[in-house]
């Protein structure tokens, strides 16, 4: 009984720690999910900026017209960047991103897989990883590892044979876990920049082609910068719900525990109190035996 008592101690003592570091996990999720969104909108304004500088630029004389870029007909591969992520405990948000980038996909797919664990994923799902990065564990880090992704990017790009790239990422929401998002990179819709009407056309020190060149290069690292912030926070959101039913379950079996020592240490109180009452009866008898054999011994000569 006792051994079993101490069992169950042990445990409810280790269930406490347990306790104690889910949740401090989910208080640096919350913190860094905050983190990660508080740089959003610098990063909006900053892509604004730049949309409206590809707006201007399009107005040029001399710059391209964006209704038919430049393609090369032979080129069938598509580039997907996953980002998934660094560490674990996020349930099953790396799968599901890449069962995005899986639909996503048509014909030959290399992917640029961003995260340890979604690397691990990836090769569970026999996907083709020409390139890997380490996520990021710090919203500081985004533009370091934005970059990089950038300069892999068109290194590959120069080699030829690519038409179209994709990024794939979870976004946080309030309500059933992380949407996954699929933004297109290239070939790049400048349809979507709307010129704005100017009495005189924009001051410019370079080609037209050359500054309309640059300002997408610029535009398409502020999107990375955007999916790397929004797979951050839906990373720590996901850690967060995943640390919330692991408290759930700590807290439920925490109860079970604690009824169970309950019922033991009770049962171990009412095994005391019976072998002090054996006890007391079997010295009473004793008592009551060696009182008798007196009387018995005493009792003719009392007669007499």
């Amino acid at each position: 009984m006792s051994n079993e008592l101490g069992d169950v101690q042990a445990r409810l003592a280790t269930v406490g720690e347990l306790a104690s570091v889910v949740t401090a996990m989910r208080g640096i999720a919350a913190a860094r999910t905050r983190e990660a969104l508080a740089r959003l909108p610098g990063i909006r304004a900053c892509a604004d900026q730049i949309g409206a500088a590809i707006a201007d630029a399009m107005t040029l004389a001399t710059a391209p017209a964006p209704e038919a870029p430049h393609r090369n007909e032979t080129a069938n591969a598509l580039i997907a960047i996953v980002i998934g992520t660094e560490q674990g405990f996020v349930g099953t948000f790396n799968h599901r991103v890449m069962q995005a980038a899986q639909r996503s996909a048509a014909g030959a797919v290399e992917y640029f897989v961003i995260g340890d664990r979604a690397r691990l994923v990836a090769e569970e799902f026999g996907y083709p990883t020409a390139w890997s990065a380490e996520m990021i564990v710090h919203a500081d880090a985004v533009p370091d590892l934005a970059d990089r992704i950038i300069r892999a990017l068109y290194g590959r790009l120069q080699g030829g044979n690519v038409s179209r790239v994709a990024i794939v990422h979870g976004a946080p929401q309030q309500v059933d876990g992380a949407a996954i998002m699929t933004t297109s990179l290239l070939p790049f819709d400048f349809l979507k920049f709307k010129p704005s009407a100017r009495p005189f056309p924009p001051i410019v020190t370079l080609p037209a082609y050359r500054l309309l060149e640059k300002l997408t290069e610029e535009y398409v690292y502020t999107q990375v910068c955007e999916a790397l912030v929004l797979a951050f926070a839906a990373e720590n959101e996901a850690r967060m719900r995943a640390m919330i039913a692991a408290r759930r379950n700590i807290d439920d079996t925490e109860q079970r525990l604690t009824a169970d020592y309950h019922r033991l240490r009770q049962e171990q109180i009412t095994a005391e109190i019976v072998e002090l009452s054996t006890v007391d009866d079997d010295a009473c008898r004793a008592a009551s035996t060696t009182h008798a054999e007196r009387s018995g011994r005493h009792g003719p000569s009392l007669g007499q």
